[in-house]
């Protein structure tokens, strides 16, 4: 489990920050059934794993922090034995995976709040919290006009243009990348989901920073939701991007050029006009 897990998150199947989070805490359950002779070889393979899970997206700062707090609570314990050891690893699992899912609902419903009748919205990429917010809306009787940039080069927009599709009173639209400048001076607010905030940095899916540069010029509100847990004051976090494989972009062989495929892009935080989280909202 932890090694399809870890492969999982590295071909990026699961495109949710909090998700992969989940994933990857309880694919650490899978220590549970196996045997050691004593409390410091489980500790070895408890961060031996738990490594492994963060360098399969060291990106994603709720899977980054999640990780190492499972670690250092097991590995600063004063344990009795190797069942105690097992016993710690799973409260402080279960804790956390609650405390993710309840933090990104809680966002959500925040989100939510902000959505009025009748607004156009603009989004990009897929954020399951974000959709979570828009469906809660929908729910509450709030009509949504909302145009989903299609996020190349492996079209998560599509994905998120399906869901809403399901959603009664939301009218979806898909958008090619290019063209949110054309449809933003229609639209009440840009919204996106987030990878993380690192101290003034707000990094997510690539195509997030000219479209939040672009709404800027406009004077179109830029609005970002999640946990909180994605929020990095300071320390303890460093952002790393990641350079996705060529054939994402092409399939025929590069020949006499490169090709650039990065996963994420950095936004300055002064572009963004409020950050919805479990916590309240932040006006940067």
């Amino acid at each position: 489990m932890i090694d399809e897990t870890v492969a999982e998150i590295e071909g990026m199947q699961t495109h949710s920050s909090s998700v992969v989070a989940v994933k990857a805490a309880e694919a650490l359950r899978e220590l549970f059934d196996r045997e050691y002779p004593a409390v410091e070889e489980y500790v070895r393979d408890l961060e031996r794993n738990s490594n492994a899970l963060r360098r399969a997206n060291p990106s994603h700062a709720t899977l980054h922090t999640s990780q190492r707090e499972i670690v250092e609570t097991v590995a600063d314990a004063d344990l009795a034995d190797v069942a105690e050891a097992k016993e710690r690893t799973e409260a402080v699992v279960d804790r956390l995976v609650t405390e993710i899912r309840t933090g990104k609902q809680r966002a959500a419903e925040a989100a939510a709040a902000r959505l009025e009748d009748g607004m156009t919205v603009l989004t990009h990429d897929y954020s399951s919290t974000l959709l979570e917010a828009i469906e809660l809306a929908a729910r509450d009787g709030t009509h949504l006009d909302v145009y989903v940039t299609e996020a190349r080069p492996r079209y998560l927009g599509r994905k998120t243009v399906r869901t809403l599709a399901g959603i009664d009173r939301i009218e979806p639209h898909l958008l090619v990348d290019s063209a949110a400048g054309h449809v933003l001076p229609n639209c009440d607010v840009a919204a996106f989901g987030m990878t993380c905030i690192v101290e003034e940095t707000y990094y997510n899916r690539v195509g997030t920073f000219p479209i939040a540069a672009t709404a800027a010029e406009l004077a179109v509100p830029v609005e970002v939701v999640g946990s909180s847990s994605k929020v990095i004051e300071s320390g303890g976090f460093a952002f790393e991007n990641e350079m996705r494989a060529p054939a994402e972009v092409m399939r025929e062989p590069a020949e006499g050029f490169s090709v650039e495929n990065p996963a994420y892009d950095a936004t300055p935080l002064h572009l963004v006009d409020a950050v919805v989280t479990d916590e309240g909202i932040r006006t940067p």
